[in-house]
């Protein structure tokens, strides 16, 4: 089961889901970049809210971590809309703009 950007993912020994940012030719290497999704937090310039069917929060973009799915087990537990992973990208790449 290949992993997307924008697939909301349950990984083992983890709190919570994570929403994989990185991009699909890099999570073939068996490890993604991903942001955790919380949901009891104000949205602001680097929280960004999303709404899926069963998952309600806020991914934080500043809290980018490197997982590697090969050793941790995972699941797939949805996806956002094309639209909010454009948003949450383009939030992530302005962190990088401006330091």
């Amino acid at each position: 089961m290949a992993i997307e950007q924008g697939d909301i993912i349950k990984i083992e020994n983890i709190k919570g889901n994570v929403l994989v940012v990185s991009k699909d030719f890099f999570n073939k290497t068996g490890t993604i970049i991903g942001c955790p999704i919380v949901a009891d937090i104000f949205e602001d310039a680097l929280h960004i809210r999303i709404t899926t069917k069963d998952i309600h929060g806020v991914v934080l973009c500043e809290h980018m971590r490197l997982f590697d799915i090969n050793i941790r087990g995972y699941t797939k537990v949805g996806r956002v809309k094309y639209e909010e992973i454009i948003d949450i990208t383009d939030t992530i790449q302005g962190i990088f703009d401006y330091i």
